[in-house]
């Protein structure tokens, strides 16, 4: 196996532990490449000799290897997911962030989660992004998303109309702050903070969530997979953001249309044969914990 090795190199967390694996990796005779930012920020610190730098660095660090460790948080994750784009590489998240609901294995035993990689002792997840299409004005942009598309106001006080049409049929007009269109992935991030449903991996649903309705009778809802959904902003003149796994852009004025619709790709995790995703939530978000008196 060839490993890619990325990550989130503004955090002061990264290195020591990617110092180790790259170490432990030369000792085991493992082959694996260096993101170039992490290959430089490794010989700055003197982590690593600037020949296996040199040797090790690449520019694209998901050509070519089977598998990208991502050290860091979901964030980071989803950034290494734009990284591999449509090729589907695997991708371990290795946690050096907080809660780490995708990044769900800690560094202390990674190097033991390698020897079972290398003896084939893992399993691969295939979770559904989202593909996204925008149209305002003469602008036309195109991206996918593996959490959330968020449309939401701009920094600036008033609510945004925003229509949804499902397979060309009127679902809802939101009067809200935005909306959040979630995967069953994206269920435990910013769709979970605004109150809407935790949705189980492998789950064919796209997550339809409001932030803050101005009726409070505007719930959260589920659609089927093969939805197509079209969701414009009727708010002329009030600057408005999209946001695809939290990359955002700002449309100044006149109406937003959004087009989403199951990307054609998936993403793939990779996942060890002893992790298990209700252990993974009751860890993360604490459930049956109970403070002893």
């Amino acid at each position: 196996m060839i490993y890619g090795i990325t990550g989130n190199t503004h955090k002061d967390d990264l290195w020591e532990p990617a110092a180790q694996l790259v170490e432990w990796l030369d000792r085991e005779g493992i082959e694996y490449r260096l993101a170039d930012a992490l290959a430089d920020g490794l010989a700055e610190r003197s982590l690593v000799s600037r020949d296996v730098a040199s040797r090790t660095r690449a520019e694209d660090v998901c050509s070519g290897v089977d598998v990208v460790l991502s050290f860091g948080g979901d964030g980071t994750l989803l950034n290494t997911a734009r990284l591999v784009g449509t090729r589907e590489t695997p991708i371990l998240g290795v946690n050096i962030g907080r809660l780490g609901f995708l990044s769900d294995i800690e560094v202390e035993v990674l190097q033991e989660s390698i020897r079972h990689i290398e003896k084939g002792s893992y399993t691969i997840e295939s979770r559904m992004a989202l593909a996204v299409d925008v149209q305002s004005g003469n602008r036309t942009d195109e991206g996918w998303a593996v959490n959330e598309v968020v449309i939401e106001r701009s920094g600036v006080s008033g609510l945004i109309l925003i229509d949804v049409h499902t397979d060309g049929r009127l679902l809802n007009t939101y009067w809200a702050d935005g909306l959040i269109i979630a995967t069953p992935t994206g269920s435990t991030a910013y769709s979970l903070a605004a109150g809407g449903p935790i949705m189980v991996p492998g789950c064919g649903a796209i997550i339809l969530t409001p932030l803050a309705p101005h009726s409070l009778t505007v719930r959260p809802i589920v659609l089927p997979e093969s939805a197509v959904l079209t969701v414009r902003v009727r708010t002329p003149g009030l600057p408005h953001v999209v946001s695809l796994d939290g990359h955002g852009s700002v449309f100044e004025r006149g109406e937003t249309e959004v087009t989403i619709r199951r990307a054609s790709h998936v993403v793939r995790l990779l996942k060890m044969t002893d992790q298990d995703y209700f252990q993974t939530l009751r860890n993360k978000l604490m459930w049956g914990v109970r403070k002893e008196q």
